[in-house]
């Protein structure tokens, strides 16, 4: 099975890792990874995706599912790339993340807790990258009580818009919201008017970021052009080898 990498990473420094076969037992509503949009679509037969050392990753660091968990059979997880020297790990689940050792990333609000609550932690792990933060333009409440449970703690926190492919805007927000493609597939997607609002709102909290340079007609989703988790990884890497 050949390597493919994910296009939203191109030119990054960063390289796409899924260890694990087929579709994410979450199940998350209007998941891009299992929802047939996925670049690694038929998922069956082009998962795990596990670059190779030499030919794919070089200087890169290795970004450990973009699709599917790292908390999904997680002991295999850890076992398939620890040949990796500079890897993270993603994860929607507050699960023993210190026990990762390497930086970690948690979604704070992921699936069905967009709207309605994230995932309050007690002690901080020092290997927390960062936690990225679910957006839309109904539940900033949420989004506020995320920036501030985890900003005050040092803990960056990642603005990760929402962009919707089978979902309806919710009413009184769709002038929020245009139809574009955002890297390969057509989704409601913020705009740059209503993603500038939103990130004014934070302007004075140097621990906020957007997954994105800038959002919106106006911008670009590429990775390229953001650099939050390059920044975060090395910054974890630093606190790590004191």
């Amino acid at each position: 099975m050949s390597y493919k990498p994910n296009p939203k990473l191109a030119g990054s420094g960063i390289v796409a890792c899924i260890p694990q076969k087929g579709r994410c037992p979450h199940e998350c509503p209007d998941c891009f990874f299992q929802s047939g949009r996925s670049y690694l679509e038929p998922l069956d037969e082009n998962t795990p995706n596990i670059p190779s050392m030499i030919h794919d990753v070089g200087h890169r660091v290795v970004r450990v599912n973009d699709g599917n968990d790292s908390n999904v059979d997680r002991e295999m997880v850890l076992l398939r790339t620890k040949k990796f020297p500079l890897r993270f790990y993603n994860t929607s689940y507050p699960i023993d993340l210190a026990g990762y050792e390497m930086p970690v990333v948690l979604t704070a609000n992921p699936g069905r807790m967009v709207d309605n609550g994230f995932h309050l932690l007690g002690e901080i792990p020092a290997n927390l990258m960062f936690v990225r933060a679910l957006v839309n333009m109904w539940n900033l409440d949420i989004v506020d009580e995320i920036v501030s449970s985890f900003t005050s703690r040092n803990v960056p926190v990642v603005l990760t818009f929402m962009a919707y492919y089978q979902r309806s805007v919710t009413a009184g927000y769709d002038n929020c919201y245009v139809r574009r493609v955002r890297t390969q597939n057509e989704y409601s997607a913020i705009s740059t008017h209503a993603w500038r609002g939103i990130m004014e709102r934070y302007q004075d909290n140097l621990r906020v970021y957007s997954c994105g340079h800038i959002e919106g007609e106006d911008g670009d989703t590429k990775c390229k052009y953001c650099g939050s988790c390059l920044r975060e990884y090395f910054a974890t890497m630093e606190r790590l080898s004191k």
